[in-house]
């Protein structure tokens, strides 16, 4: 084996499948003398193989059929980049049920489907490597599983979707409407032809649900996350935002308290003076607060072929290395074995405390505030601040915006409901949560 080197099976050549191989090709010394010995990529599949164009492909066997890179008995490691649930699921677990290792950069299989990989991987003594599912170039999963190890982390926000990103970072710099943003970020190869996935904020939530068992120990299910997208937020609450000194960032959010966890992702308002509020356009970064180290700040490319290309090879050296110890024996991939992560009680949205703020239109007449505030008020809601405008020639209502102390989900929510069937307010409430402590 160490004249040979590890064998590689790529499975998919797509964006970061073709990165991978230019890595390979362009820094494969480099990496033969810090493993000390050589990646050989010896077979490639790709449904488009023998359609499109592909890097050079000198040494590798090249086929359309996924399953011959599992099947065969020379590959050490398959690298898994073909995205979605089937047939990666399938080819996942088959690989390690043959004792294969595994790299993968599919954060909705790990999501969707992470006890039954994780607990095949252990079963198998392969080991599984996955850096390159959350946030790009960016080493948080090997920083959360082995940096922070000693520490116990109490907070975790997480810009950790470049194109939501990217649209309110435009949104509030140009001043121009969420529609607007979109169909230019589509244009512009940012965002997808059907963008839901990312908006909708599910995207964010597949790598909430791997970085909470990171950071917490703790068993996540996808389904538990809280979510909640960017499309209702408006040109008007940006500029809102700013008079109260805030930006507006879609935020992956998992905190621990009295042996409960939150786990939730939604447009949020944060200081402008916080370092979150200053990660821009496409990138992305994760604010993590421990008890001991207190808080840390990770920043990078969050997508992109090559930044995530690099997160996938250092995680086949780093799988490569572990071939040469008693396998099994190694850092497993949630920093603990699948069994040892606690079972947790998942706090329900409702349940949840924070400052809001909120925005009204409402009819220009005397007493609309007061309405409104008793009503609140009713329900354990006080008001911090307010601005309220005077109305434009010609219309009927204006925007009235308040912000709020903290006050539990649920009581908000009942109130809204009852606000917006004044006949004083028109069309339906906006409210977006508030994190002030961000370091």
């Amino acid at each position: 084996m160490a004249s040979e080197g590890v064998k590689l099976g790529l499975i998919g050549l797509g964006t970061v499948g073709t990165g991978v191989v230019q890595l390979l090709t362009q820094n494969g010394d480099t990496i033969a003398r810090k493993l000390g010995r050589p990646l050989a990529l010896t077979r490639v599949a790709s449904r488009s193989v023998h359609a499109k164009p592909h890097p050079p492909l000198e040494n590798a066997q090249l086929s359309s059929d996924p399953w011959s890179v599992v099947h065969d008995p020379d590959i050490d490691l398959v690298v898994e980049l073909i995205g979605g649930i089937e047939p990666a699921r399938s080819l996942t677990l088959e690989a390690l049920r043959r004792g294969k290792d595994v790299v993968t950069a599919n954060k909705a299989l790990l999501a969707q489907h992470g006890a039954e990989i994780f607990a095949a991987a252990e079963a198998h003594g392969a080991h599984i490597g996955f850096e390159a599912s959350v946030a790009g170039g960016i080493p948080i999963i090997r920083t959360l599983r082995e940096g922070l190890a000693g520490d116990r982390n109490r907070a975790l926000f997480g810009i950790v979707n470049g194109t939501c990103n990217y649209i309110l970072t435009t949104m509030s710099e140009h001043a121009e409407e969420f529609a607007t943003v979109l169909a230019r970020a589509q244009a512009q190869g940012l965002a997808e032809a059907d963008p839901s996935f990312d908006i909708d904020g599910i995207d964010a939530a597949h790598k909430l649900t791997l970085l909470a068992m990171l950071a917490f120990g703790v068993r996540v299910s996808f389904e538990s996350v809280y979510v909640e997208g960017i499309r209702h937020v408006s040109q008007t609450d940006i500029l809102f935002a700013r008079e109260f000194g805030y930006g507006i960032k879609l935020l992956a959010i998992a905190k621990e308290e009295d042996d409960t966890l939150e786990v939730r992702v939604h447009p949020t308002m944060i200081p402008r003076s916080s370092l979150l509020a200053g990660v821009g356009d496409a990138y992305n970064a994760i604010f993590v607060q421990g008890e001991a180290l207190g808080s840390s700040l990770y920043f990078g490319r969050g997508a992109g072929s090559l930044p995530t290309a690099t997160a996938v090879v250092a995680d086949m050296i780093d799988t490569a290395r572990q071939r040469g110890t008693i396998r099994g024996s190694g850092v497993p991939p949630l920093g603990m074995p699948w069994h040892e992560l606690r079972a947790i009680r998942l706090r329900p949205i409702d349940e949840i405390t924070s400052e809001y703020y909120l925005r009204f239109m409402a009819l220009d007449r005397p007493g609309v505030l007061a309405r409104i505030a008793g009503i609140l008020g009713d329900h354990d809601i006080s008001i911090a601040s307010v601005i309220q405008r005077g109305r434009s020639e010609g219309d009927e209502t204006v925007p009235l915006v308040l912000r709020t102390h903290a006050a539990k989900e649920r009581n908000l929510k009942a109130a809204l409901c009852l606000v917006d069937e004044l006949p004083i307010v028109q069309g339906k409430s906006v409210s977006i949560r508030i994190e002030e402590n961000l370091g």
